[in-house]
């Protein structure tokens, strides 16, 4: 399991895109009182990028900026809150670092979301991660999942919780540079 430096993944979320309709969920505490889980997929329509800082990479201490486009869709027919996503980030099935994302993400009855989530977490010595290693040298696509537990603000219905499961899984495109 290789981990981060710091341990933690500074999130921050970015905005609102599109809405349309969508549905379906997943059973659990949730579903007793009600509420059925938010459906997280990637946005197909959208690219999602790791971004490798060249002098942190110089530096012997990489740092890396993953920009994730994500469809979240509310299955239900009252609208609720996206208030917590707790769980890991693994690039090539290799653990990268802890995930505490306080969403606060508003979303309507049976509609669907576009957001962008911003990860920034330390990389150990690209040398130390193999075949990782050598696909984030050759600016290649790397394999992503974010697995972790849902909470959620669903009003006079509680805050229940989802997972733990894999909320998203991808590929992103692999580059050097901010904004590259």
């Amino acid at each position: 399991m290789v981990r981060s430096a710091s341990g933690r993944l500074l999130v921050r979320l970015s905005g609102l895109l599109a809405a349309s309709a969508g549905g379906s969920g997943c059973a659990g505490l949730g579903q007793l009182l009600g509420v059925e889980a938010p459906r997280f997929e990637v946005a197909s329509e959208r690219q999602s990028v790791l971004s490798l800082d060249p002098v942190s990479l110089l530096s012997g201490r990489p740092q890396a900026s993953l920009r994730i486009w994500a469809r979240v869709t509310n299955p239900n027919s009252f609208g609720f809150t996206l208030s917590r996503l707790t769980g890991e980030l693994f690039l090539e099935d290799n653990e990268m670092a802890e995930v505490d994302l306080p969403l606060g993400l508003p979303l309507l009855a049976a509609r669907d979301t576009v957001i962008p989530l911003d990860l920034r977490f330390g990389l150990p010595a690209l040398d130390a991660l193999g075949s990782l290693g050598e696909a984030l040298v050759r600016r290649s696509s790397v394999r992503y999942r974010l697995d972790g537990v849902l909470g959620v603000d669903a009003g006079s219905l509680g805050e229940p919780t989802f997972g733990p499961r894999t909320w998203l899984r991808g590929e992103v495109d692999v580059r050097t540079g901010p904004g590259s």
